[in-house]
């Protein structure tokens, strides 16, 4: 099938990013750098600043649990944010989730 794309958890590299405790694997990328589908692996402690959605975002928590704006999201927990809309995140125990991006976030500077 065109376009058809698999992965298996083995495949695809951890990636840093720029925020501490923050690690991505793309599992699907989109047309523009940051935007696609993704595992994300926040650590323990960890806080990704507030950052707007210019396209929206659907994230699932996988395991552990986070703080996204003002919901707390644990293992099994969805969260589909509407195009412009804005937040924070951290987890205090760690967590892993996957986010859908149809267009890159951008931080919003301080």
């Amino acid at each position: 099938m065109e376009g058809k794309i698999a992965m298996k958890s083995s495949e695809g590299e951890w990636q840093l990013t720029k925020i501490p405790g923050v690690t991505f694997k793309v599992l699907r990328a989109g047309a523009e750098k940051g935007a696609g589908t993704f595992l994300i692996r926040m650590s323990a402690t960890c806080a990704y600043p507030a950052h707007v959605h210019p396209g929206g975002e659907e994230v699932w928590v996988v395991e552990g649990s986070m703080r996204v704006g003002g919901d707390r999201m644990s293992a099994g927990d969805y969260l589909y944010t509407p195009p412009g809309g804005a937040h924070d995140a951290e987890s205090e125990e760690g967590c892993t989730f996957l986010v859908s991006l149809p267009e890159p976030v951008r931080v919003i500077e301080r």
